[in-house]
């Protein structure tokens, strides 16, 4: 599919209230076929997403990063905390098992959060939205791809009730698919 037409069908899916203030961009080298193209996504006009240059959000470089940033709250549930008990063989005092529970459950998000950064890095902006136009909302919802998780944010199809009851969720994905979550609450 033609970049144009891929443009035209991504913003038939935007939101009412972000039409104009999202824009996908791309630019590519004709005559220079050993150099890559751009893709990016715009909000308000400044380049939020750019395929191999994040310059508004934060990036992780490694794991230690993402653990000790302050902005991050990982919900801990009892079954976690049990679960640690039980690998512990209950000799570990209470309090000490909320923070074993949370290091184990950050250290998992935080090996989510690297490997959907590679992804994006790696990734084709084409091919990713090609994607997204042939699954379900849903799918592109629930995806660790960190751009299928965006292009749903800004979609139409995803309804206020909707978008009101991912908060939660939203705590644990990387700060891009934060952005534009808050991006779409503005629009409520």
């Amino acid at each position: 599919m033609s970049w144009s037409k891929l443009k035209q069908q991504l913003e038939s899916f935007l939101c009412p209230a972000l039409y104009g203030r999202v824009e996908y961009l791309a630019t590519s080298y004709r005559y220079l076929p050993d150099k890559a193209g751009l893709c990016y996504i715009a909000v308000d006009k400044k380049k939020v997403l750019n395929m191999s240059d994040i310059t508004l959000i934060r990036w992780y470089q490694t794991e230690l990063e993402i653990k000790n940033d302050s902005d991050i709250h990982i919900p801990i549930n009892n079954e976690e905390i049990e679960a640690v008990r039980k690998d512990t063989k209950g000799i570990v005092p209470e309090d000490r098992l909320k923070i074993i529970a949370r290091n184990r459950k950050i250290s998992e998000y935080a090996k989510e959060l690297l490997s959907a950064q590679l992804s994006l890095s790696k990734s084709n902006f084409t091919v990713v939205a090609t994607k997204f136009l042939s699954i379900s909302i849903e799918e592109s919802l629930e995806s660790n791809d960190i751009l299928l998780n965006i292009l749903a944010l800004v979609d139409r199809r995803v309804g206020k009730k909707r978008i009101l009851n991912m908060t939660e969720k939203m705590k644990l994905k990387h700060p891009i698919v934060q952005y534009f979550y808050e991006l779409r609450l503005t629009t409520l």
